[in-house]
């Protein structure tokens, strides 16, 4: 009866930590600080108390800036969520535009980190809009939701771009931008002419446990935990932020794209993107070489080839 106590008391200290450690964890990973980004310290520079620290309460990430400009002329756009958060965006137009191509960017990331992607756009014929999202780069907050609320974000920059009558807009995103782009079509019923997701994962589930396996941890139960306790702070369940689902209310063309190498989004998640996606007039295109990081950086070549096509039919 004394050891049976003892192992249940065991398990539950062990369950407690645990949760402990998931909560801040979850936190930090949603969260961004600003602070200089000198005083981060890579894992092999940590002494034995800051890597044990950082193992057990997670890593300060500090907040994403946009510290590079477009070459050409642009303006500078700002729009405010309904729980007044501004956001900034870019606007780069080019003469005699065929469209507009809203571009999103991925955690941690921000929109100067696209800058390639719009040049490309823009020799293609295309306006480009930018935008940083909530706790990245130009925009305020330092929260992210790994696209829930981003969604409204997406349809702000949707609506801002079609209150200028244009007829032909377009919709890329990158892995947490590719997500949110997925959530504003399902949430609320915007319409795009063209849509590309690049590195999108199937749930938020998914993408934790992306992350997790590049840490080299088991899968379970710190996917569970980490999801759980990610929606539980944010004010949302976090097991129904499924892109999978969302998916299936694009009704335009839509490329899909992903890297062979990328070891946070699998070729499963990518193929029930793919296979749930509603319209008919629909593509796949994996490179081979490419991790969970920029195409057109990676595979510039391809990447150009590939959505030039796509976006002139």
């Amino acid at each position: 009866m004394k050891i049976l106590r003892r192992t249940l008391r065991v398990l539950l200290v062990l369950f407690i930590f645990l949760n402990i450690s998931a909560a801040f964890h979850a936190y930090k990973f949603t969260h961004f600080f600003d602070r200089n980004e000198k005083e981060l310290q890579k894992p092999e520079s940590m002494g034995f108390w800051s890597k044990t620290n950082a193992i057990i309460f997670g890593v300060n990430y500090p907040k994403s800036r946009s510290a590079l400009q477009p070459d050409s002329a642009f303006t500078t756009v700002t729009l405010q969520t309904k729980d007044s958060i501004k956001i900034e965006g870019w606007l780069i137009n080019t003469k005699s535009a065929n469209g507009t191509v809203l571009m999103f960017h991925g955690h941690g990331s921000s929109k100067s980190k696209l800058l390639d992607e719009a040049a490309f756009m823009n020799q293609s014929g295309f306006n480009v809009f930018l935008i940083d999202f909530r706790a990245h780069g130009g925009s305020d907050g330092n929260t992210c939701t790994i696209g829930y609320r981003e969604a409204e974000e997406v349809k702000l920059a949707y609506d801002y771009i079609k209150a200028l009558d244009e007829k032909n807009i377009i919709l890329w995103g990158i892995s947490l931008g590719a997500a949110a782009i997925s959530r504003a079509i399902s949430e609320y019923d915007i319409q795009p002419n063209k849509v590309i997701l690049e590195m999108c994962f199937a749930s938020l589930q998914e993408a934790v446990k992306g992350r997790v396996r590049i840490m080299g941890l088991p899968a379970q139960p710190i996917t569970f935990l980490l999801t759980f306790w990610g929606g539980t702070e944010q004010g949302f369940w976090a097991f129904n932020h499924n892109p999978c689902e969302y998916v299936k209310k694009i009704k335009c063309p839509t490329l899909v794209q992903w890297g062979a190498m990328d070891k946070r989004v699998t070729h499963s998640e990518t193929m029930d993107i793919f296979n749930n996606l509603s319209t008919g007039d629909k593509e796949l295109v994996v490179y081979e070489t490419a991790g969970h990081e920029s195409l057109c950086k990676k595979e510039g070549d391809k990447w150009k080839k590939e959505v030039g096509e796509f976006l002139s039919k």
